[in-house]
């Protein structure tokens, strides 16, 4: 398949914030949040398109690839470049994922100059976890989120 980076703009976060995940995927759901779909356009993230120009997925890097409950319990240094990654629901599970993220690095190492690199995933993804491991990452960290009386675990994983 074909691929090529872009900077998401307005219409890919449109696309985006309209992807709906299957249980128990759901947290990734954005449902046309505005906050986010300028977030989407304002901030560090880039697409992933196919050759129509089609979204496949993105990336974002830097705080915003955070959870900000990682940083108020103090998990985040500034030492490593935060990386998210998002693929449209329809490419999850197909094999996807670690050429997005492995091109993702290059990016971040060729604009940045980056040398290392942290994630953090919902501790239940073992999906995104096992391909996280099969490109090198392995987990530091966890820290529990709570959102009213839904608590979750998230794993913080670093690539040196």
């Amino acid at each position: 398949m074909e691929m090529h980076l872009g900077k998401v703009n307005n219409d890919e976060a449109k696309k985006i914030s309209e992807w709906i995940y299957e249980k128990p995927y759901e947290i990734y759901n954005i449902d046309e949040n505005k906050s986010c779909i300028d977030e989407f356009v304002n901030d560090l993230y880039f697409s992933f398109l196919d050759e129509e120009d089609e979204i496949l997925g993105y990336f974002c890097l830097g705080k915003v690839a955070q959870v900000p409950e990682g940083n108020k319990l103090g998990v985040y240094n500034e030492e490593y470049v935060d990386i998210g990654l998002g693929l449209r629901p329809d490419m999850c599970g197909k094999g996807l994922g670690s050429r997005f993220l492995i091109e993702a690095i290059k990016f971040a190492t060729n604009q940045l100059s980056a040398k290392k690199f942290r994630l953090t995933v919902a501790s239940f993804n073992k999906r995104a976890i096992g391909m996280y491991k099969k490109v090198g990452f392995r987990k530091n960290n966890s820290f529990k989120k709570v959102e009213g009386n839904v608590e979750r675990d998230f794993d913080v994983m670093i690539l040196e």
